[in-house]
């Protein structure tokens, strides 16, 4: 199986947990790792996706993003696709990863298949784009207040995605 991750990172936080989650998901086959600025990489030929993206100002898309968002050039037709995100739950807690929402909406929109909802439990925040019923759309990682937890977060993350790729 091929797993390509694109990521946008300003900060190093997304670019960090886009090459954790190589490392995590190496056990499935070959994965390749990106910036969006470079392109959507190895996108076409692979089987899952994974798209990254922290979240700027009130809700807005990492800078690498911008005029990437809109992934409607890109087919994912077939193609199992997840989201993850950084963000600070504290600061910004009404637009808390809204990023990853938009993410997500865009890949659905492109016919990609979204998989690795998160729990919301843990977190504290008012509002997000980048949730659905009681789950995030995507992994949700805050390096400025919980940064212990993100090992154990993207180790599960992967043991999720896994599990829904083989179903």
């Amino acid at each position: 199986m091929k797993t390509a991750i694109i990521y946008g990172s300003t900060t190093g936080n997304t670019e960090a947990a886009a090459n954790s989650l190589k490392d995590a998901l190496a056990p499935l086959g070959e994965v390749s790792v990106c910036s969006v600025t470079d392109g959507f990489g190895d996108a076409a030929d692979a089987d899952l996706v994974l798209l990254g993206s922290s979240t700027w100002g009130i809700g807005e898309m990492q800078d690498d993003w911008i005029g990437c968002e809109d992934l409607s050039g890109l087919d994912l037709s077939g193609k199992h696709v997840a989201v993850f995100g950084t963000g600070d739950q504290t600061c910004y807690t009404d637009t808390f990863v809204d990023a990853i929402g938009i993410l997500a909406e865009s890949a659905q929109k492109a016919g990609g298949k979204l998989i690795g909802q998160w729990p919301t439990e843990g977190y504290c925040f008012s509002g997000s784009t980048a949730t659905r019923e009681d789950k995030f759309v995507g992994l949700v990682l805050d390096e400025d207040n919980q940064s212990g937890l993100t090992d154990e977060r993207i180790t599960k993350w992967a043991e999720q995605l896994q599990k829904e790729m083989a179903e």
